[in-house]
């Protein structure tokens, strides 16, 4: 849970890349409602602050396209070919629902994450200027000492092999949900990370 001044920090400051892993509900199809972003009005959500876990927060490498609304629309892409449904799918009834989400690389629009990742393997100051830009953003959070998910071999090896990040963060590897595989294979994925850091405890009843 977080309080209503933190969520305007994160909202006015981050809100164009980040977002929190809270879905509106599936219609009848596996993508429906993924890009609803009413969810995040408290006013009409009452119960979206409760919801909201700071003390993970899921990572990814960058943005592979426009993103198509400015705030909170990272990660609730409701676009056709977008496999954001997959997460809501994956993190539903367990300890990962709410919580934040956002991108190492910044602002970077790249499909590709071998072109990318071979441009920051020859631009070391690029990945450390944003490193240090997310350290920030994990201080806007409030939490000393928040659990990282790395979606993705890439973003876990920025993340681990980061000075200002390894050995002062808990850091888990988790598959990237742009992976081809389905959405109940990549549910399996995610549930085993929990199941192995987290036990029992890592799954409940609903996510509310």
């Amino acid at each position: 849970m977080i309080d209503q001044d933190t969520f305007e920090r994160i909202k006015t400051k981050h809100g164009h890349y980040a977002s929190w892993a809270v879905w509106a509900e599936v219609g009848n199809k596996p993508k429906s409602n993924v890009g609803d972003l009413s969810i995040f009005e408290p006013k009409e959500n009452h119960g979206l602050l409760e919801q909201l876990n700071p003390n993970f927060v899921l990572v990814c490498l960058n943005i592979s396209r426009g993103i198509q609304f400015p705030c909170f629309g990272n990660f609730h892409d409701g676009r056709g070919k977008s496999q954001d449904f997959k997460i809501r799918y994956a993190l539903t009834g367990t300890i990962l629902w709410g919580a934040y989400m956002t991108d190492i690389i910044k602002n970077v629009e790249q499909k590709s994450s071998k072109e990318l990742t071979a441009y920051l393997r020859q631009h070391p100051s690029a990945v450390s200027e944003n490193v240090e830009q997310f350290t920030d953003e994990l201080s806007d959070l409030g939490v000393k000492q928040p659990t990282l998910v790395a979606f993705g071999g890439d973003v876990h090896e920025i993340l681990s092999k980061s000075r200002n990040l390894s050995g002062r963060y808990d850091i888990w590897p988790a598959p990237h949900f742009s992976s081809y595989m389905s959405k109940e294979n990549y549910r399996k994925g995610i549930a085993e990370i929990v199941e192995r850091k987290a036990g029992p405890s890592g799954f409940r009843v609903g996510h509310g």
